[in-house]
Protein backbone atom coordinates (compact mmCIF):
# COMPACT_ATOMS: atom_id res chain seq x y z
CA UNK A 1 0.00 0.00 0.00
CA UNK A 2 1.66 3.25 -0.99
CA UNK A 3 1.13 6.86 0.36
CA UNK A 4 -1.04 8.70 -1.78
CA UNK A 5 -0.16 12.07 -0.46
CA UNK A 6 -0.15 14.31 -3.71
CA UNK A 7 -3.48 13.23 -4.78
CA UNK A 8 -5.07 13.23 -1.25
CA UNK A 9 -3.41 17.11 -1.11
CA UNK A 10 -5.50 18.14 -4.54
CA UNK A 11 -8.47 16.17 -3.19
CA UNK A 12 -8.97 18.31 -0.22
CA UNK A 13 -7.45 22.01 -2.32
CA UNK A 14 -10.86 21.23 -4.63
CA UNK A 15 -12.52 20.56 -1.73
CA UNK A 16 -12.03 24.16 0.14
CA UNK A 17 -12.06 26.10 -3.16
CA UNK A 18 -15.37 24.41 -3.81
CA UNK A 19 -16.83 25.54 -0.16
CA UNK A 20 -15.17 28.87 -0.45
CA UNK A 21 -17.34 29.41 -3.87
CA UNK A 22 -20.36 27.71 -2.70
CA UNK A 23 -20.58 29.48 1.19
CA UNK A 24 -18.19 32.40 0.76
CA UNK A 25 -15.94 34.34 2.78
CA UNK A 26 -17.82 34.38 5.71
CA UNK A 27 -17.78 30.92 5.97
CA UNK A 28 -14.03 30.27 6.55
CA UNK A 29 -13.55 33.05 9.28
CA UNK A 30 -13.19 30.95 11.95
CA UNK A 31 -11.26 28.52 10.41
CA UNK A 32 -7.45 29.64 11.34
CA UNK A 33 -4.91 29.79 8.72
CA UNK A 34 -3.15 26.91 8.76
CA UNK A 35 -5.82 25.03 9.64
CA UNK A 36 -8.63 22.81 7.89
CA UNK A 37 -12.02 21.93 9.29
CA UNK A 38 -12.64 18.17 8.71
CA UNK A 39 -15.73 16.32 9.51
CA UNK A 40 -15.88 13.18 10.99
CA UNK A 41 -17.83 10.44 12.35
CA UNK A 42 -21.80 9.31 11.68
CA UNK A 43 -22.79 12.67 12.92
CA UNK A 44 -20.06 14.56 10.51
CA UNK A 45 -19.05 16.78 14.00
CA UNK A 46 -16.77 19.13 12.98
CA UNK A 47 -12.95 19.27 13.63
CA UNK A 48 -9.96 22.15 13.03
CA UNK A 49 -7.14 20.43 12.39
CA UNK A 50 -3.64 21.91 11.43
CA UNK A 51 -2.77 21.30 7.53
CA UNK A 52 0.67 20.08 9.04
CA UNK A 53 -1.47 16.72 9.92
CA UNK A 54 -2.07 15.93 6.00
CA UNK A 55 1.89 15.45 6.05
CA UNK A 56 1.59 12.86 8.91
CA UNK A 57 1.73 9.10 7.92
CA UNK A 58 -0.64 8.14 10.76
CA UNK A 59 -3.26 10.79 9.36
CA UNK A 60 -2.55 9.27 6.41
CA UNK A 61 -3.09 5.85 6.68
CA UNK A 62 -6.34 6.99 8.40
CA UNK A 63 -7.14 8.85 4.43
CA UNK A 64 -5.97 6.31 2.87
CA UNK A 65 -8.42 4.00 4.92
CA UNK A 66 -11.18 5.72 4.50
CA UNK A 67 -10.42 6.45 0.80
CA UNK A 68 -10.59 2.70 0.31
CA UNK A 69 -13.69 2.95 2.08
CA UNK A 70 -15.82 4.79 1.28
CA UNK A 71 -13.97 7.03 -1.50
CA UNK A 72 -13.52 10.50 -1.60
CA UNK A 73 -16.70 11.87 -3.25
CA UNK A 74 -18.62 13.97 -0.57
CA UNK A 75 -21.74 15.49 -1.80
CA UNK A 76 -21.74 18.15 0.95
CA UNK A 77 -18.22 19.56 0.33
CA UNK A 78 -15.49 19.56 3.39
CA UNK A 79 -13.14 16.42 4.05
CA UNK A 80 -15.13 13.84 5.44
CA UNK A 81 -13.89 10.89 7.39
CA UNK A 82 -16.25 8.14 8.49
CA UNK A 83 -14.54 7.36 11.50
CA UNK A 84 -15.17 6.68 15.02
CA UNK A 85 -15.02 9.95 17.00
CA UNK A 86 -12.91 8.47 19.85
CA UNK A 87 -10.73 7.07 17.71
CA UNK A 88 -10.04 10.67 15.23
CA UNK A 89 -9.76 12.56 18.74
CA UNK A 90 -7.32 9.43 20.09
CA UNK A 91 -4.66 10.32 17.11
CA UNK A 92 -4.90 14.16 16.72
CA UNK A 93 -4.28 14.01 20.65
CA UNK A 94 -1.30 11.59 19.68
CA UNK A 95 -0.08 14.21 16.90
CA UNK A 96 -0.79 16.72 19.05
CA UNK A 97 1.86 15.37 21.89
CA UNK A 98 4.71 14.68 19.14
Amino acid sequence: MGIRFPSLVLHAKQIFKSQYHLHGRNQFNNVPKGHIAVYVGEFQKRFVVPISYLKHPKFLDLLNRVEEEFGFNHPMGGLTILCKEEAFINLTSQLHAS
